[in-house]
C-alpha cells in the first residue's frame, strides 16, 4: 500500500475469520479492500482517513449463503401476497381475502406460502371453492413452502388452459378428486402452465428484474449477508444482475446457478440456451459459474427420491420410492459436458438415492481427469450412511438448508410420508463434518421464511426451532459446535462458492466485506443468537446497512 488508509475502523473487537481467536483493535481499508488488521494502524491515518469508532463493537466477515433465491424473495417482498407457512387454512385464506380486496378485478393473486401440511385440506374441489370466494373469482397461484407446487384457482386454471381432462405433464401432476375433477392443487411441473398465463400479463423489464434482485440484496444485507449463490437463476436475472453491476448498484458478492432442467418455475431458456451466453453476463461481482440440476422433487408430495419406499398410500401402493428427474447417462452428460468448460454444478436432491446418483455419478467425472469443477448436493437431508464419507472422497460440498434440520412445517410434513425412524434421520451434519466434508449454509430463502444467519447457526448447533414455534429437537447428536456452525456460513459457504480468492475472512487484499455486531457470539448463551441482528454491514470498504 502506498499512502494513509481510507477508512480506519478503530476501537473494535476486530475477528478476521469468525473463529473467536483474539481480537484486533483497528482495520484499515484503501479502496474496496483490506489493508490490515491489528491493534495500532495509526501510521495508516492520514488527513483524509475517514475514522470510524465502533464503540467496542464485534466485527466479523460478511455473512454468505450458498442457496437463496433472492430474486423470487425480492419480487415477493415488492410485488406478492406472503403468509406464514405456519398460518392456518382460515388464517391463509383470510390473508388472500383481504389481499384481493384490494386488487382490480382482473388482477392476478399471487404469492404464498402455504404449508407442505396443507397438501391434504386444499386437494378438494370445496377448498377450490373457498379459495374462488376469497379471491373475488380473480386468478390466482399461490405457491407451498418449498415453491415446488401451487394452489390455483378456478379462473387460473382457466387463463393456464387447464380442465378436469387436462393430462398430466411430464414431471408434474394436476391433482384431481374422486370423481376427476381438477382440485386447483399442482404439483411441479403441473404448475408451468399457470406461471406462464401469469407472466404474460405481467411486467418482464430488465429494471424490474434488476429492482427486484436489489431488493433482495438489501434484504441479505440487513442479515449481514454480503455473498450468495442464487440457487435457480435464469437468464432473465443474469440480465438484471448485469444492469445492476454496471449501474454501481450491486453491492454483493453473487455467484449463479443457471437453470438446465426446470420443472417449477417456467424459465426459459433452458440448458444450453442460458449457458452459451453466460459469459456476456460475467461482471465484476458477479459469476455465472454453475448450473442447477433437480434431480428429484420434495418428500411431502412423495416426489423425492428414496432407496427405500415412502409410507403406503392408495395413490402410490406399497413400493412407491420416487424417482430422479433424468437416469445416470444423462446427468453423467451434462456433468461431463459442462466439465469439460469448467463449470460447477449444484444438485437439487431430497432423497438419499438422488444423493448416490450424484455421486456415483460425480465419481465417474473424477475419473476422467475433471478435479476443477465444484459440485453440490443442494439440500441431501437424507443421507444414506454408506455415502457420508464420499462426499470429502469426491470433493461434493454439502449445501445445507436450516428448515430442514430443525423441528418445523417441512419436517412435520415429512414424518407423514416417510417412517418413524427414517423421517427423523434428516441432516446429517456431524457426520459429514467428521468425515472432512465442506459443509455450506444456505438459507433457501424464501423458502426458508428467513435467511437470518443466526436463526440457521442456532439451529445448527441446537437442532431446535430458533423461532420457538415447534419444540423438541430433530436428531440432536448431529448437533456441531458454535464455530463449525459460523464457518458455514463464512469461510466454507465462500469456499464452496468459489469466491475465496475475493472474499471470505478480513485478510490483507481481500474485499472489505464484514459485519457489525453489538456482542460476540462466543461470549453469550446461545439462546440468545437467534435475536441477534447486524448493526452495520460493509460490502466493498462502504457501509451497505445500518440498523
Amino acid at each position: 500500500m502506498n499512502g494513509p488508509a481510507d477508512v480506519l475502523i478503530t476501537n473494535a473487537r476486530i475477528d478476521p475469520d469468525g473463529t473467536g481467536g483474539p481480537p484486533g483493535a483497528q482495520l484499515a481499508i484503501s479502496g474496496t479492500r483490506v489493508v490490515a488488521v491489528g491493534d495500532d494502524l495509526e501510521g495508516l491515518r492520514g488527513p483524509g482517513t475517514r475514522v470510524v469508532d465502533l464503540e467496542n463493537r464485534y466485527v466479523m466477515p460478511g455473512f454468505a449463503d450458498v442457496h437463496t433465491h433472492h430474486l423470487l424473495a425480492g419480487e415477493a417482498d415488492l410485488f406478492e401476497l406472503r403468509i406464514s407457512p405456519a398460518a392456518t387454512l382460515d388464517e391463509f385464506l383470510n390473508r388472500v381475502a383481504a389481499h384481493s380486496a384490494g386488487l382490480g378485478p382482473e388482477e392476478w393473486v399471487v404469492g404464498g406460502d402455504w404449508g407442505s401440511g396443507l397438501l391434504e385440506a386444499i386437494d378438494n374441489p370445496e377448498a377450490l371453492a373457498r379459495l374462488d370466494e376469497a379471491t373475488g373469482g380473480r386468478p390466482a397461484m399461490l405457491r407451498d413452502d418449498s415453491k415446488h407446487n401451487r394452489w390455483v384457482s378456478t379462473a387460473a386454471l382457466a387463463a393456464a388452459g387447464i380442465t378436469d381432462a387436462t393430462p398430466d405433464p411430464d414431471g408434474g401432476q394436476i391433482l384431481r378428486d374422486g370423481a376427476g375433477r381438477a382440485t386447483g392443487v399442482l404439483i411441479e411441473a403441473g404448475g408451468l402452465a399457470v406461471e406462464a398465463a401469469r407472466s404474460a400479463t405481467g411486467d418482464d423489464s430488465v429494471e424490474r428484474t434488476a429492482r427486484a434482485s436489489e431488493r433482495g440484496i438489501e434484504i441479505l444485507h440487513s442479515y449481514g449477508v454480503t455473498a450468495f449463490q442464487d440457487a435457480a437463476a435464469s437468464l432473465q436475472l443474469l440480465q438484471g444482475l448485469k444492469h445492476l453491476d454496471e449501474r454501481g448498484r450491486l453491492k454483493a458478492w453473487v455467484v449463479t446457478s443457471m437453470l438446465a432442467n426446470d420443472f417449477i418455475f417456467g424459465a426459459e431458456p433452458l440448458g444450453e440456451g442460458i449457458i452459451e451466453r453466460r459469459d456476456g453476463y460475467r461482471s465484476s461481482h458477479h459469476r455465472p459459474d454453475f448450473i442447477k440440476i433437480f434431480l428429484d422433487g420434495v418428500p411431502p408430495t412423495r416426489s423425492g427420491a428414496f432407496l427405500e419406499p415412502y409410507l403406503p398410500d392408495e395413490a402410490h401402493g406399497c413400493d412407491h420410492r420416487g424417482q430422479t428427474t433424468m437416469g445416470p447417462e444423462e446427468l453423467e452428460r451434462w456433468l461431463l459436458s459442462t466439465a469439460e468448460r469448467g463449470i460447477s454444478a449444484k444438485i437439487h436432491c431430497t432423497g438419499d438415492a438422488s444423493v448416490r446418483l450424484v455421486l456415483d455419478t460425480v465419481e465417474k467425472v473424477r475419473g476422467r481427469g475433471f478435479d476443477g469443477p465444484r459440485y453440490h448436493v443442494a439440500h441431501g437431508q437424507f443421507v444414506h450412511p454408506d455415502d457420508i464419507g464420499r462426499f470429502a472422497e469426491l470433493g461434493v460440498d454439502a449445501d445445507i438448508s436450516p428448515a430442514l434440520w430443525f423441528p418445523g412445517v417441512i419436517a412435520e410434513a415429512i414424518a407423514t410420508v416417510l417412517p418413524h425412524e427414517r423421517a427423523t434421520r434428516m441432516q446429517p451434519n456431524r457426520d459429514l463434518l467428521a468425515a472432512g466434508a465442506v459443509l455450506a449454509g444456505g438459507s433457501d430463502w424464501p423458502v426458508a421464511e428467513s435467511p437470518n444467519p443466526w436463526e440457521a447457526v442456532y439451529g445448527l448447533v441446537t437442532r431446535q426451532d430458533p423461532t420457538g414455534r415447534f419444540p423438541g429437537t430433530l436428531w440432536p447428536e448431529q448437533g456441531i459446535e458454535l464455530s463449525q456452525a459460523i464457518a458455514a456460513y463464512t469461510t466454507s459457504c465462500v469456499r464452496a462458492m468459489g469466491l475465496d480468492d475475493v472474499t471470505g475472512t478480513l485478510t490483507p487484499g481481500l474485499s472489505a466485506d464484514f459485519v457489525v455486531l453489538d456482542e460476540s457470539p462466543y461470549e453469550v448463551d446461545i439462546d440468545r443468537l437467534p435475536h441477534f441482528s447486524a448493526a452495520q454491514t460493509w460490502f466493498a470498504g462502504e457501509p451497505v446497512h445500518s440498523r
